[in-house]
């Protein structure tokens, strides 16, 4: 397999062990990794991330981890933006990119560009979302489509989320939602990408979640969020999603016992590596989708 002048792309569930593959591919093709995770860019939050190990940082060269405040906002866009800028240099020193994470959308962003429509006022996000709730999603729906007819061929009418998104980008820019779509365009090829898909057998990655929960518990996720609490970040921040943050909170006021605390956040990880491998069976379909005992495999072919 000639990885000369690729880029590779490393995604899967959480827990299904992307860190440990990327580094082995790192060290076979003089590789260095770039984080591709929206957890794992916060400096806060190493244990309930799960973020590398500061030694794996030591073998191979790491970039776009946890420095950014869990007080501030980090978007899609500011990934991406910083993700090309670390491709490009990665590349001028020869070595090979690998991108490494969970996180789709910032896949997605790469691989097809991403969409930059104006910021729209909050006030008129407020106003149609308070219309959306009075007269409720089928008659908006309907109003969606005399607005913008072409939602019909995208938009199933019972989503909500997406005819919101669709009703104001088309009333605030005037140009539907579809067409800022159409107009986007990558950076990159697609033959520019490897893209490879960590594909675990369900029982076996609820297995892993279960142990690495356990781990995080016991090695100072508790003392993580205490930290956390203490930096009072408002509750409109990303970081507040972390997995674990309002878990452990729940269990600080005494409201869960740990090994409550313990299930719930297992759970709520297995389901949110459900939702990681549902996106994925929609949205990676070309991607290379390997089972653990096929690694090795994949290994002896770079």
């Amino acid at each position: 397999m000639d990885l000369r002048s690729k880029i590779i792309l490393i995604s899967g569930p959480t827990a299904s062990g992307k860190s440990e593959f990327a580094i082995k591919i790192a060290k076979k093709v003089k590789g260095e990794i770039i984080n591709a995770d929206s957890m794992q860019v916060y400096k806060q939050l190493k244990i309930l991330s799960a973020r590398p190990d500061p030694k794996q940082y030591q073998k191979i060269k790491h970039h776009l981890y946890g420095f950014q405040d869990v007080k501030k906002n980090f978007s899609t866009g500011d990934w991406l933006k910083l993700a090309k800028k670390k491709i490009a240099e990665v590349q001028i020193r020869k070595k090979i990119p690998i991108l490494v994470g969970g996180t789709g959308l910032y896949f997605k962003a790469l691989t097809n560009g991403l969409v930059e429509i104006p910021n729209i006022s909050l006030k008129l996000r407020n106003q149609i979302r308070n219309l959306q709730k009075k007269i409720g999603q089928k008659k908006f729906y309907e109003k969606l489509l005399k607005l913008d007819p072409s939602s019909k061929e995208k938009i199933i009418p019972t989503d909500t989320q997406r005819s919101i998104r669709a009703y104001e980008v088309k009333k605030f820019t005037k140009k539907s939602l579809h067409e800022w779509f159409k107009n986007t365009k990558s950076n990159f090829l697609e033959s520019d990408f490897i893209k490879v898909y960590i594909d675990y057998p369900r029982q076996e990655l609820i297995e892993r979640i279960s142990l690495r929960t356990k781990n995080m518990m016991e090695n100072g996720a508790i003392k993580e969020v205490k930290s956390f609490i203490k930096l009072k970040v408002r509750k409109d921040k990303s970081a507040n999603k972390a997995i674990g943050v309002n878990e452990i909170r729940e269990y600080l006021k005494k409201q869960k016992d740990l090994s409550e605390t313990r299930e719930k956040i297992a759970i709520k990880t297995r389901q949110y590596a459900k939702r990681q491998s549902t996106w994925a069976k929609g949205n990676m379909v070309n991607w290379i989708k390997l089972k653990p005992q096929d690694i090795n495999k994949f290994l002896k072919k770079i």
